[in-house]
């Protein structure tokens, strides 16, 4: 991504406030800075995630948000998978964006007031395969050095409070160079 966005847009807004694999698209969210997405199970400032707090339930929260591109949807259904916005337990879902291309640190203005920080990458689960059988290895990919690259989107954190619906505007800015590449987190 060397030149500036220009038409990338929230697609689809979704929460839970139960921990549950997928997430019901809202009319709107509210971030919240420090904690994430309002009435959304994984908000918090220490982690949520239940497989990361039984690790270490005092570390810090880098999944507050979880933002995934709408492009995904297109390549899932050409492998034949129904996947709606939402079922991958999205918060957020961009169109026109390529996420996984964005380095760590690339702050995200949404609508008015919200910024999302990008942290790093959603590692996806067996639990994908529950919601559809041979969906995980369809968001996993290797690249040619044989790296996995995961598509099942990516986390931030909010440091931003604001109001976020579908089509708002989607405003990039990159952190300085050099550019650190998305890992897991």
């Amino acid at each position: 991504m060397n030149g500036p966005v220009t038409s990338a847009t929230v697609y689809s807004v979704s929460a839970s406030p139960q921990h549950s694999f997928s997430k019901t698209r809202q009319p709107q969210l509210r971030l919240l800075a420090g904690l994430g997405v309002e009435g959304d199970s994984h908000a918090g400032v220490t982690v949520q995630h239940r497989s990361r707090v039984r690790q270490n339930p005092d570390q810090p929260n880098l999944r507050q948000i979880h933002l995934i591109h709408a492009e995904l949807l297109e390549e899932l259904a050409a492998r034949g998978f129904t996947v709606r916005p939402g079922d991958l337990g999205e918060n957020l879902m961009t169109y026109g964006l390529d996420l996984l291309a964005l380095p760590r640190g690339t702050h995200l203005r949404l609508g008015a007031e919200a910024v999302i920080e990008i942290t790093g990458l959603r590692n996806p689960c067996s639990q994908i395969d529950n919601f559809q059988p041979g969906l995980l290895r369809a968001v996993l990919d290797e690249d040619e050095s044989g790296n996995v690259v995961r598509k099942a989107g990516i986390m931030g954190v909010v440091l931003a409070s604001g109001t976020v619906c579908p089509d708002d505007e989607i405003r990039v800015e990159l952190p300085p160079l050099p550019h650190i590449a998305l890992e897991r987190v």
